[in-house]
């Protein structure tokens, strides 16, 4: 039975005050009937995971780099992430895609790395508008998974979440239907049916794209989506329990 998971990506936000209000606020709703994690920035990810040890809450990074070590100013490694006490990463998410050009190449480098590293791999997967107009939003979907799906080994696939956020619903405000969502959740469940049904059963897939305490019940409840990876929400204590309620 696979359980609800609600992930918080902070994305370029908080302070290390932030990070302790924010941490602290999660930990004093008590657990929930679901996993919960957030991914604060590098640079707050250790006071993060101090603040949630030993607690129902994990952390992690909002990505990592498709190097191990080396000459790569700037860059963090899926390793440091572990080393650090992180136990997810996030990867391959729409604005790694847009904003820097990672390929699914790169995604499968990545996600990789992170297994290797023993982090759970947050794969991000979605459509743009226009692709979504053109009726190729499982196309779409289908080519990103299309490398993880042949790579990555059945063991690989108990550490990978999938993460379906459609571009056009990202911050914006915008929210593709429960139906909408779950058409596409069903297609992902299908791509990995048709590699292995025991991975199809077991991964679970969340929706990302403006998820609010509002809208949370109503797509949660839907038969293939496992939860959410939420951006804005995740920065208001408030908001992101009654996510993890819903």
């Amino acid at each position: 039975m696979r359980r609800t998971l609600v992930a918080g990506n902070w994305k370029m936000n908080a302070s290390q005050a932030q990070t302790e209000s924010l941490v602290a606020g999660i930990l004093d709703a008590g657990e929930l009937d679901c996993d919960i994690a957030v991914f604060p920035p590098s640079l707050y990810l250790t006071q993060a995971v101090a603040l949630a040890s030993g607690s129902h809450l994990s952390v992690g990074g909002q990505n990592c780099a498709d190097q191990i070590s080396g000459a790569f100013t700037g860059e963090v490694s899926a390793q440091m992430l572990a080393d650090c006490g992180a136990q997810m990463v996030i990867i391959g998410h729409s604005e790694r895609r847009t904003l820097y050009g990672e390929t699914d190449g790169v995604v499968l480098a990545k996600t990789r790395l992170a297994l290797d590293s023993g982090l759970v791999a947050v794969v991000c997967v979605g459509e743009t508008l226009d692709e979504r107009k053109a009726g190729d939003a499982e196309n779409v979907v289908a080519t990103q998974l299309a490398l993880l799906l042949k790579e990555l080994s059945d063991s690989d696939w108990d550490k990978v979440v999938i993460a379906y956020e459609p571009v056009w619903a990202i911050g914006t405000g915008e929210t593709a239907t429960p139906e909408q969502a779950q058409q596409i959740h069903a297609a992902i469940r299908g791509m990995l049916a048709g590699r292995s049904a025991a991975i199809a059963e077991r991964t679970q897939i969340l929706y990302g794209g403006s998820v609010k305490a509002a809208n949370a019940a109503e797509l949660f409840s839907q038969p293939d989506i496992d939860g959410g990876l939420v951006g804005g929400a995740s920065l208001d204590v408030a908001e992101f329990i009654g996510i993890c309620r819903a």
